[in-house]
């Protein structure tokens, strides 16, 4: 299966847009990403671009372009006359995704902290709260919910498209590597604290604590990473 070249949407037709506002090919890549991220479909596995596009009720075309941004993004490996492959999960490149993620988190803390809105920095306050009552309960259902808010509130409160950027291609395999270890390696009540310290940083408008707490959180993020060896 080849990788066909995008739609030039200034010179070519629209793309068509599902009900929501989205385009046929968003959804497509976020209903595949959360299906990659979630090991419903299983590193290694190979896929069929007719088969998901009946599974999903989306047109070929569409599922073809949200694999190629699923591919940037390294959750899949288009391999000529092979297919589509997921991507292993691989211990090494992990931690060196890390290394990188440290850099992107920590600058988008301390942005966050300084460039967040009223409205913002009430919602972190709010979400620190939930996290600390996360790490009280040990709700792990309640703790995916917030980190992905978390995540999002954080990418957007920092103002850097760039940051943004990259903090899009970060996510998806870390959030797949932490949904395969989780339950075997995760200290929950550690990491909700450590999220709900970035939180109240920057409800504070504190951009250095913001920063300090953010490295806190990657140390025990790598810690956990480390541990699943």
């Amino acid at each position: 299966m080849s990788v066909v070249e995008s739609v030039d949407t200034a010179q070519g037709p629209s793309p068509k847009r599902s009900k929501g506002g989205d385009t046929l090919t968003d959804r497509a890549y976020h209903q595949l990403e959360e299906m990659i991220v979630t090991l419903q479909l299983a590193p290694g596995q190979v896929l069929s671009e007719a088969q998901l596009a009946e599974d999903l009720g989306i047109g070929r075309t569409p599922v073809r372009e949200a694999l190629q941004r699923l591919a940037s993004e390294g959750l899949v490996n288009v391999l000529p006359r092979r297919g589509v492959l997921v991507s292993e999960i691989n211990l090494s490149r992990q931690l060196l995704l890390l290394e990188l993620r440290r850099e992107v988190e920590r600058l988008c803390a301390t942005k966050a902290a300084q460039r967040a809105n009223d409205d913002e920095r009430r919602f972190f306050s709010t979400l620190a709260d939930e996290l600390a009552e996360v790490a009280e309960n040990r709700d792990h259902a309640a703790f995916i919910r917030l980190d992905l808010q978390f995540n999002q509130a954080l990418v957007a409160a920092s103002r850097n498209e760039f940051a943004e950027r990259a903090m899009r291609r970060i996510q998806g395999l870390s959030r797949r590597f932490w949904f395969q270890h989780y339950r075997e390696a995760l200290d929950l009540q550690r990491c909700a604290r450590l999220h709900e310290q970035v939180a109240r940083a920057i409800a504070a408008g504190d951009p250095g604590q913001a920063g300090v707490a953010s490295d806190a959180l990657m140390d025990y993020i790598v810690e956990f990473t480390r541990s699943t060896i």
